[in-house]
């Protein structure tokens, strides 16, 4: 037998199978959705860098508006004769159902591989589950699973071989993050032997038999009647029945191959096994582990992995169960309420009734949604649940149920001897530890050849959120599929997490803790909290600090210390590889990832990696720390809800928190109080703003602009600053202004605590513009240490929350007047510098005691609903933002309903009232505040001043069929409300809904938040995105024109539309606000929203300046158009910049990176796209003109 040619990559599963798949491709139709997309990503690379598939051509990749029209241009592509593949997860698969039911019934050969994800139900959950795959197997479609990110390239390539042969759809899946996101150094067949395996005969076969006027004119899709649809469906069954002996064929040559064991079922343990476990997924490698433990130790136990789910042959799992089987455990990694067991479950329960098998008790279980962790000592007492007399059906595992007590008993104390060394990393959310354990992982696996394996552990949240990276590396292969719990080495880049995080529990004895700290080693003995103390000592553990933070600062790496804590990684490690050798692989990774940022950047990386060894020492961990108390310190606020609920997830210890605690607090719906941000006060700014009364101006601008509403200004009486904490009285200042603000003190407070230290504030504060021109010192705003402010935390406590906010001191048309408002939102989990927030923020404040917010998936979903956190806060009235998200493509829709329901209500307040006025029974001074209510329905503030006395006049009327009015207390006052979203929602998915709505003639109001790429799931190309962007989906930079949605729009002639940036004129912005919540019809905002993934020169901390320059060059402009002045006879259109300088439209988009890597990336079509590009600007600004004016 010739020699089989294999090699080692260290990918993710989303890698494998987009580099396996690629070579059957020949269309890909796609649309992004967590966590799939990097496959669909990748594939695009690929094809942008020439790579040619199994048929010698380059994969045309197409993203759609949706998964809906994914599935729809796959099943045209397939029709049309031409391969075709997707990728996709949770919401975007049931969206693709209809079309996988023609897929089945047209025999056609297409794939989708799937990151299994779960299903948006009381909440959204970006991880894993079987969720979305078992709501497709009704469907017909053949469901292939794998368990590893070996499997995944072992099975990828199979899944596309049993399609073509079989001439039938399949669908290959695997866990969500778990496997598509876990980095393993794994094994890969060459292209050349897969190759071997297509049937170039079914190919052939396939492309005749397409649609084709050329020679296979006929006619598909047409309508059956009662009389023959029955018997076309059954006609189906041979060439389904095909399928199974297909997929057996493959999985033998697979097996062959790889010599990995691969069948529709394959049995691991004792031959004398009486306990077994049935499971799909990456659970099965855990109990790989627990199988293969126990039976060194004796016990029969054994497992059955199911890598066909569909079809589902009741025979051959049969065939690999043990004679000696007495009790079966099926272990679902979904929830099917309502079913006598989730869907594994009732399919090996139906194959052993068929196969008449008896004499075996069977019981199903649940376990891991949404990635909660499995440990071997779950699967360990699943096992010893089983035959232990106490079994029950419908258990689940993982959880203290304490409410319907299904939750078994776990043995804590249980673990797997491993040989591997394994890590464990704290960082924060886009501070480059992922990225820089990402690199780890690849150097040891080159270089070492070692098996690796990386899993990264985050919340929703892309920015501000811990994270936590576990890397394992050892000599064997590495089947463990779950946390790290006992790491030989632990690092922390953020030293306020000693506090907040306990992490050392997880620190093995005799590990090494290291701790990016500025704090000196008395200073830090002395902060360190007792616990952290006793688990040093107790452990016998190494403890090193290195302050990485000014390491970076000097070297002028600014903020990034991941390349320097990662230098320190390897030094502290040589066990892993010498450090010499880490050294220079670090520098070639380095080179490789950086070199097209240019030999500068390179450099910077080149010093960051010397340096992580320079500045490391070592504390000396006291041995009588280990007599100290062990305590676990929580902070205490008085607020139940978030001391015993939200802190608790925030700590990291949500995963203890019982079933019971979900019934309390209203939490059993999913909904989440308010006003609980600002209580979190994590402290992770390095460096935040210092505020100097000497040199302010008081315009606020630094509140206006600041994207977490963590910097306010405050008119105070005498008596507020009097009651102040002490020290804030030698903070005020007199205020400035009219006669209205004389005798009140003017105050600048930050909140240092909850600020995360984007410096936004200080590049656009107002006078540090004017000290900059005048070459003084005379700055207003200075970043400073963040722990030197943190004493002032008391201070924004007492001014945010307990004083008066003035709000009509100042006009509230400016920005100085609108600052002074309350915010309603504050300190959200949106990333440092956001561009979308401060839009968010000043729509909070000008109507935030009346909003309803339809809110559509995507990142302000997540900053605005990231469980247990949203940033909306109520008033003292107990009023604030009402907020729900119901789904990414039904936002418009969702909102739409908010308003029937709301003019539904005010109908039947009016129907009451009328009747009211017809009545000789109510009083008249009743009837006159009826009178006055209905005149002024649509005026909230009016209505606002008539309530007390209205309901007050109701309540004591004599009248008693008035008093049905009540009912409707808390309607009586019209809700302001909004339907809010990123690009991808409007201009994409969701347009169809959106267009529909403006198309109403209803009262509702649109804000999109237009980044020109979708945030949230990682940075593809959105009908927003502009020529010549790259993005993931347009790795060439993309052909196409931005979408005008503003002109499209207006073209309906009765929707307000306003295109705003808040960098350009702040006060346009404002009043396209309050135009479009004054206007009794619809209304669309279109707001220039910066953005991360746009990798702007300089970063975040010039978004508003980034937003002043896109309108400046007429990248973006700004304008309002209002049909109310069209009905006055007047032009409806109000331009709110200058003519714009389109020569200068080049030189703003080289400032970012979307634009600037192009010319490198594909330099022969670069200029013709940007020349395209600055046409297309001209285009758009020019048709909104002809038509607005």
């Amino acid at each position: 037998m010739a020699e089989i040619k294999k090699t080692m990559l260290s990918v993710d599963g989303n890698t494998a199978a987009a580099l396996m798949s690629y070579n059957f491709t020949e269309i890909a139709a796609i649309y992004p959705i967590t966590p799939s997309s990097p496959m669909a990503n990748y594939v695009d690379i690929y094809a942008s860098q020439g790579k040619k598939n199994f048929f010698n051509s380059t994969v045309k990749v197409c993203e759609m508006q949706s998964e809906a029209g994914a599935s729809g241009a796959l099943h045209g592509a397939l029709t049309g004769g031409a391969l075709a593949t997707t990728y996709t997860a949770s919401q975007g698969l049931l969206l693709m159902i209809p079309n996988i039911y023609k897929w089945c019934g047209e025999l056609l050969p297409a794939v989708m591989h799937v990151s299994a994800r779960s299903l948006a139900t009381r909440s959204l959950s970006i991880f894993g589950d079987h969720q979305d795959v078992y709501a497709i197997r009704q469907s017909g479609i053949a469901m292939l699973c794998s368990d590893s990110v070996q499997e995944v390239a072992d099975l990828s390539s199979l899944a596309h071989l049993i399609a073509i042969d079989a001439e039938y759809p399949v669908c290959h899946f695997f866990d969500g993050f778990r496997t598509s996101h876990e980095i393993q150094n794994v094994e890969f067949l060459a292209d050349e032997e897969w190759k071997k395996l297509v049937p170039w005969d079914k190919v052939k076969a396939y492309k005749e038999r397409a649609l084709n006027p050329h020679g296979h004119a006929v006619t598909k899709g047409g309508a059956e009647n009662d009389d023959i649809y029955f018997q076309g469906r059954e006609a189906q069954n041979k060439h389904f029945n095909n399928v199974l002996p297909v997929a057996e064929k493959y999985f033998k040559k697979v097996s062959e191959l790889t010599g990995r064991e691969y069948a529709p079922f394959v049995y691991y343990g004792a031959k004398d096994a009486t306990k077994v476990i049935i499971a799909m997924g990456s659970v099965n490698e855990t109990a790989y582990e627990v199988v293969t433990d126990l039976m060194n130790k004796g016990e029969k136990v054994g497992m059955v992995r199911v890598h066909l789910y569909r079809p589902f042959s009741a025979k051959h799992l049969v065939s690999v169960l043990p004679k000696t089987v007495k009790e079966i455990a099926v272990l679902d990694r979904s929830k099917e309420a309502g079913s006598v067991g989730e869907a594994l479950f009732e399919d090996v329960s139906t194959a052993l009734t068929l196969e008449g098998v008896t004499g075996v008790k069977l019981i199903g279980g649940r376990y891991g949604l949404s990635s909660k962790d499995t440990q071997p000592k779950h699967i360990k007492s699943v096992f010893d649940f089983m035959l232990s007399g106490k079994e029950h059906h419908d258990f689940t595992v993982g959880i203290n149920d304490d409410v319907t007590f299904l939750s078994i008993p776990v043995d804590e104390n249980y673990e797997v001897k491993h040989t591997y060394t394994a890590c464990l990393f704290y960082g924060l959310g886009s501070d480059g530890t992922v990225g820089a354990n990402k690199s780890s992982v690849k150097i040891i696996g080159d270089a070492t050849h070692q098996y690796a394996q990386a899993y990264f552990a985050y919340d929703s949240r892309k920015s501000g959120g811990v994270t936590r990276s576990h890397l394992r590396f050892g000599k064997d292969p590495i089947h463990s599929t779950y946390y790290v719990e006992h790491a030989s080495f632990i690092s922390c880049s953020l030293d306020t997490y000693v506090f907040r995080f306990d992490m050392l529990k997880n620190l093995s004895n005799g590990g090494t803790f290291l701790l990016n700290t500025d704090m000196d080693d008395a200073k830090l003995i002395a902060s360190l909290p007792n616990r952290v103390k006793y688990q040093l000592a107790t452990k016998k553990a190494k403890f090193y600090v290195i302050d990485a933070n000014k390491i970076a600062l000097e070297i002028g790496m600014g903020r990034h210390t991941n390349t320097i804590l990662q230098s320190a990684f390897f030094y502290l490690n040589p066990q892993i590889m010498p450090y010499e050798e880490a050294n220079a692989w670090m520098k070639k990774l380095a080179l490789k990832t950086y070199g097209r940022k240019g030999q500068e950047v390179v450099e910077l990386n080149y010093k960051a990696i010397d340096k992580g060894t320079e500045g490391l020492r070592e504390v000396k961990v006291d041995p009588e720390w280990a007599k100290l108390p062990f305590t676990r310190e929580r902070a205490v606020t008085g607020d139940d809800y978030f001391d015993s609920y939200v802190d608790v997830i925030n700590t990291l210890d949500g995963y203890d928190l019982p079933t019971s605690k979900f019934t309390e607090y209203g939490l059993l719906d999913g909904s989440m109080r308010e006003d609980v941000t600002y209580l979190e006060q994590r402290g992770i700014a390095d460096r935040v703003p210092l505020w100097n009364k000497d040199y302010c101006i008081q315009c606020n601008n630094c509140a206006f602009v600041c994207p977490h509403a963590t910097i306010r200004p405050f008119l105070l009486t005498d008596e507020e600053v009097n009651n102040a904490p002490e020290g804030l009285s030698e903070l005020v200042c007199d205020a400035k202004g009219p006669a209205t603000v004389k005798g009140y003190k003017y105050v600048i407070q930050v909140s240092p605590k909850n600020c995360v230290g984007c410096g936004l504030c200080v590049k656009e504060c107002l006078a540090n513009q004017t000290a900059q021109k005048l070459g003084n010192d005379h700055f207003a705003l200075k970043l400073v240490e963040a722990k030197s402010q943190f004493d002032k935390e008391k201070f924004a406590t007492y001014l945010y929350k307990h004083t008066e906010y003035k709000t009509d001191k100042f006009p509230l048309t400016t920005v100085k007047g609108v600052a002074f408002l309350m915010p309603y939102m504050e300190v959200s989990g949106a990333c440092a510098g956001c561009g979308e927030t401060p839009y968010y923020n000043l729509l909070s404040r000008l109507f935030g005691k009346d909003l309803m917010i339809s809110n559509a998936t995507g990142c302000s979903s997540i900053y605005c609903g990231s469980t247990p956190l949203t940033p909306f806060v109520n008033d003292k009235n107990h009023e604030g933002p009402a907020w729900a998200n119901s789904l990414f493509e039904d936002n418009a829709e969702n909102g739409y309903g908010m308003r029937l329901a709301t003019d539904y209500k005010l109908a039947n307040i009016a129907r009451i009232f009328n009747a009211a006025l017809e009545s000789e029974t109510v009083e008249e001074s009743l009837k006159d505040l009826i009178k006055s209510y209905l005149a002024n329905v649509k005026n909230k503030e009016e209505v606002r001043k008539l309530l007390p006395a209205l309901v007050q006049g109701v309540k004591d009327s004599k009248d008693e069929a008035i008093k049905e009015v009540l009912n409707y207390e808390k309607d009586l006052l019209d809700k302001s409300v909004w339907i809010v979203g990123g690009d991808g929602w409007a201009y994409d998915i969701g347009y169809g809904g959106l267009d529909h709505v403006l198309a109403s003639e209803d009262d509702i109001n649109v804000l999109c938040l237009d980044t020109e790429v979708y945030s949230n799931t990682g940075g593809q190309a959105s009908k927003s995105s502009q020529t010549g962007q790259i993005a993931q989906f347009t790795a060439s930079g993309k052909k196409t024109a931005k979408k005008n949605l503003a002109l499209m729009a207006m073209v309906y002639g009765n929707v307000y539309v306003a295109q705003i940036a808040l960098g350009a004129n702040p006060m346009a912005a404002i009043k396209a606000f309050k135009e479009a919540e004054s206007y009794n019809g619809p209304s669309l905002i279109i707001a220039y929203a910066p953005c991360i993934n746009q990798g702007i020169k300089g970063g975040m901390v010039n978004s508003i300046e980034v937003e002043k320059e896109a309108v400046a060059c007429g990248y973006f402009t700004t304008f309002r158009y209002d049909p109310r002045l069209v009905a006055e006879g007047k032009p409806g259109l109000q331009i709110d910049c200058k003519e714009p300088d389109f020569t200068k439209v080049r030189d703003f988009i080289m400032k970012e990176t979307r634009y600037a890597q192009l010319p490198k990336i594909n330099p022969t079509e670069c200029e013709a796209l940007f020349e395209k590009n600055v046409e297309n600007c001209k285009l758009r600004w020019e048709r909104i003109k002809k038509f607005g004016l």
